[in-house]
């Protein structure tokens, strides 16, 4: 395996060549004449290909160059790093397809660089080259009996791929036959990535599992190819195989007002309830509500709750007049329930909120809830909404952010009751009912102590319901 430790010889050796012919600055290739008309193939000695920045996923269509790790002038091999780029998801790092010398760069540093286009120039040192993006230089001149060894070494090796290719036997150059041969390679057992299935010195490295498998993409030409072969005989019609829905309905009134609140400055306000002595009276009540025709579920409670405590906090039971730059203050709660249809998510208010019991604001909801199931909701149900509690607990979120709705000021995300342990008064773990809420406001007239104080309250009725039948009507 003596070969592996001189693998990247090859490429220096190469380099080292192709500078003699060079001049290391402006090529002196040997006219036409000196190899006869059979092998005027100077592409071979002086061909300038384009690296074209290759799709790098994630459907990426440009990038930020962050680092040049080459200059022009540097002469580099196959896998040598030239430059680190950045995406809006990660960085990434570009290495070289070829051995050769950089003759530009594309692109400064900080620049953007469009995937498919071109983002450095080579000038390679063998005949293997990129496709479309290749031009060829056409500048000649004389050269000393050094130079035309050189050069007409190399054009013996392009006419030797030529024929080569010719016979259907492997494509690879000199050099990469001669590394498989010091390390008894056979190249037909080669996978090979390189332009019409030549076999590159990358792809002999992983074969030797000197680099890791996928270090070497395949040539752009390969991968179309696979691509077509992969498409089926007759292409899917994508117009056909689309549905188009316009919106209308509730749909499309969520659109406008979505697109109105979200022009609101919010801010959120978060914390936890114990409902645990709530879970126990709303037990002991359901069974007197159902015999009286009322379906009592936990909403009435949070509904009273949030009523007494706006009495004492009324700022978020108003709306903001932007042309006049007002508040308007609403002495009548009527509080918005989202809820979900079959037409989609309304929100309809239960009316005067302030006024009514507990059993009478669960009677009013119920309603709401058999209109809304029936697609039977009238604009007064949705009128005048003053405040809002949206009840995601029922589908098993936690935690929300929701959106204010204009012209209102605030709203309350209630998240799933959960049984965690916490610690009584008496400092024992004890299993109880957890439940969090969320509160988004607009932040243009209330601010986080308003907000929290509210919740406060609010949190104190829940924790207390006794306390919501003082004052109760």
């Amino acid at each position: 395996m003596s070969g592996l430790f001189n693998l990247r010889r090859y490429g220096a050796s190469i380099a080292r060549h192709h500078l003699l012919a060079c001049g290391g600055s402006t090529c002196r290739r040997p006219p036409p004449h000196a190899f006869g008309r059979a092998l005027h193939t100077t592409a071979a000695l002086d061909r300038v290909v384009s690296f074209h920045l290759s799709d790098i996923g994630e459907g990426i269509r440009e990038v930020t160059v962050k680092e040049w790790y080459v200059k022009v002038g540097d002469v580099v091999e196959q896998f040598d790093n030239l430059c680190e780029v950045q995406s809006d998801k990660a960085s990434v790092t570009i290495t070289s397809r070829y051995d050769g010398k950089i003759v530009k760069l594309h692109h400064d540093v900080d620049g953007v660089a469009l995937v498919g286009k071109p983002l450095l120039d080579f000038d390679v040192v063998d005949e293997e080259g990129d496709d479309s993006g290749s031009s060829t230089s056409s500048d000649s001149s004389s050269s000393d009996e050094e130079d035309t060894k050189v050069a007409a070494q190399q054009a013996g090796q392009v006419a030797a791929t030529a024929a080569t290719a010719a016979s259907g036997k492997v494509l690879a150059t000199p050099a990469v036959r001669r590394i498989a041969m010091e390390n008894k390679v056979d190249l037909s057992k080669v996978p090979a990535t390189g332009r019409n299935g030549r076999v590159l010195k990358g792809d002999v490295l992983e074969f030797l599992e000197v680099i890791p498998k996928g270090t070497v993409k395949p040539h752009p030409s390969l991968v179309a190819k696979e691509q077509r072969k992969a498409e089926p005989t007759a292409p899917l019609d994508l117009k056909q195989a689309e549905t188009v829905v316009p919106l209308k309905g509730v749909a499309k009134a969520m659109v406008r007002s979505m697109t109105d609140a979200l022009k609101i400055p919010h801010f959120a306000y978060c914390d936890e309830v114990d409902v645990t002595r709530l879970v126990a009276v709303r037990a002991e009540l359901k069974e007197e509500a159902a015999a009286r025709g009322v379906k009592l579920t936990y909403m009435p409670f949070f509904l009273k709750a949030a009523s007494n405590a706006l009495l004492q906090h009324p700022i978020l039971n108003s709306s903001f007049d932007e042309p006049s730059e007002s508040v308007v203050y609403k002495r009548y709660h009527n509080i918005s329930v989202a809820m979900q249809t079959p037409q989609g998510l309304v929100v309809p208010n239960v009316k005067s909120v302030e006024q009514k019991s507990i059993l009478q604001i669960a009677q009013d909801l119920n309603a709401l809830q058999e209109r809304g199931a029936k697609g039977a909701l009238t604009p007064n149900d949705f009128a005048n909404g003053t405040f809002a509690l949206s009840n995601i607990g029922i589908i098993g979120g936690t935690y929300t952010h929701p959106v204010v709705m204009t012209p209102q000021v605030a709203i309350g995300g209630l998240g799933q009751t959960r049984v965690l342990p916490r610690f009584d008064a008496d400092g024992r773990v004890v299993p109880a009912h957890i439940m969090v809420v969320s509160w988004t406001a607009d932040h243009r007239i209330i601010d986080g102590v308003t907000m929290a104080s509210f919740s406060n309250l609010w949190k104190q009725y829940l924790e207390n319901p006794n306390l919501l039948m003082l004052g109760a009507k």
